[in-house]
């Protein structure tokens, strides 16, 4: 598929769905409302992009190239690496039914780091090209733990000043709290069910025109973070870099000399490479 047809899915991701990452974005605090079935349960779903929603979130967000700061600098922003999952989904009687994972790619859900109680999706979108995709997307073979994604890693990288640092911690997609069967159950039992609290807003309000979507985009989750990147926000003219890469065939290496390569893409790997603007 061609990333220009996501204008027409809904847009949304998984919070707290990697051990200890709210908890380095500062965003620990304002869960404590919310109550999980276990410590390491997903906190819930937030939108990042509603087409035709009259707020912020009918702003279409998704870059393959840049991430345009549109000033915003002193909300340190970060990226958020992570793997997204292009679904389709049944909707019958207001209910999503089931949630079919059809392609992965590389993601960045880029986040604004203000800490002002609003929603949690009011930091996840503030205009045009403030969010990243891959153009290199994987067909999923099975979503199961039987599949290709098993064998899938994520890392992550910052250039500046021609110095690359590692950004995120490198994460196999196994070490996601809930992912395949898990997630995928726990992701439509959450729009079904999912309220209003703390920074989480009820999601059924955002389904309403679901029949006219033709998928749903989900942000699976974001690694933690290095020690650069804790202490390190989004500056203009950096390059990051996200790879979704098979483990079995890369090393963490070769992942590093692809960079140095330039516009080279590897095969069995989602690489999105953004410049900061």
């Amino acid at each position: 598929m061609l990333i220009e047809e996501l204008k027409d899915y809904l847009g949304f991701a998984v919070a707290g769905n990697f051990p200890n990452h709210l908890n380095e974005a500062g965003e620990e605090n304002e869960f404590t409302q919310i109550q999980t079935e276990g410590e390491n349960t997903p906190k819930g779903l937030f939108p990042f992009y509603i087409k035709g929603d009259k707020s912020f979130l009918g702003t279409y967000p998704i870059s393959e190239k840049i991430i345009l700061t549109h000033e915003r600098e002193k909300d340190k922003i970060q990226a958020e690496p992570e793997v997204a999952l292009i679904c389709n989904f049944i909707y019958e009687d207001g209910k999503v039914i089931d949630i079919i994972p059809r392609y992965f790619t590389a993601f960045n859900d880029c986040s604004l780091r203000i800490q002002n109680g609003s929603k949690l999706s009011t930091k996840k979108n503030w205009g045009i090209n403030t969010k990243g995709i891959s153009s290199q997307i994987i067909e999923i073979d099975n979503f199961t733990e039987n599949g290709i994604l098993n064998e899938y890693h994520i890392s992550s990288f910052i250039k500046r000043n021609d110095q690359i640092h590692n950004y995120g911690t490198i994460s196999a997609i196994n070490s996601y709290s809930y992912f395949f069967t898990q997630l995928k159950d726990w992701m439509v039992n959450q729009f079904n069910t999912q309220k209003d609290c703390g920074p989480l807003e009820e999601i059924t309000q955002f389904m309403k025109n679901a029949k006219d979507a033709k998928g749903i985009l989900i942000a699976a989750g974001a690694t933690s973070y290095s020690e650069f990147a804790k202490k390190n926000y989004l500056q203009k003219n950096d390059e990051l870099y996200i790879y979704v890469y098979n483990a079995h065939i890369y090393s963490h290496q070769d992942i590093i000399n692809n960079i140095h390569a330039k516009n080279e893409l590897l095969e069995h790997c989602s690489k999105l490479h953004q410049i900061i603007k």
